[in-house]
């Protein structure tokens, strides 16, 4: 009897797909924009408020410090929430905490693979890949991988797709 569930727990674990989720860097990047823009919002919120409406108003500068603890706490839920999975036919990517959402990007469908990289994903030794398709509602993006990986992605993406799409 074990025999047979063993066989079936094989089975179920080769259908699913591999997935593979962003490197770290992307969360201390976003960490450390949230600090960038909540820290000093709540200093001139406190001091501001300090010196024109009295100290008791002043107290209203906790609420971007609670939005900076809150959004600490809600990055790295989002964070983990990001993976992509290649499969034989087509690219799975998965994202969300509260709403879930997966796209799925059949090679076949892609018309342009861009590697993106701004000034503060650069320093962080970042990229994103973005995928165009046809459709616009299909198109998807992963962000915050490692240049390299982002690279690989994009050249094996859009070797499978110019494969797929040559018998259309």
């Amino acid at each position: 009897m074990e025999t047979g569930s063993t066989a079936d727990a094989g089975t179920t674990t080769e259908a699913e797909p591999r997935w593979t989720g962003l490197p770290p860097g992307l969360l201390r990047m976003r960490r450390l924009l949230l600090v960038l823009w909540l820290g000093p919002a709540t200093v001139a919120v406190g001091v501001l408020l300090g010196l024109f409406a009295g100290p008791a108003w002043a107290a209203f500068a906790l609420l971007p410090l609670a939005g900076a603890v809150w959004g600490w706490a809600g990055l790295s839920r989002n964070w983990r929430s990001w993976r992509y999975a290649e499969r034989a036919d087509d690219l799975l990517i998965s994202r969300g905490v509260l709403w879930r959402e997966e796209t799925v990007v059949p090679y076949g469908r892609m018309q342009l693979v861009e590697v993106t990289s701004g000034p503060v994903e650069r320093y962080f030794g970042l990229a994103g890949v973005q995928l165009h398709t046809a459709a616009a509602a299909t198109d998807a993006t992963i962000p915050g991988l490692d240049p390299a990986e982002a690279e690989r992605l994009r050249d094996r993406l859009t070797a499978l797709g110019e494969a797929r799409s040559a018998g259309l």
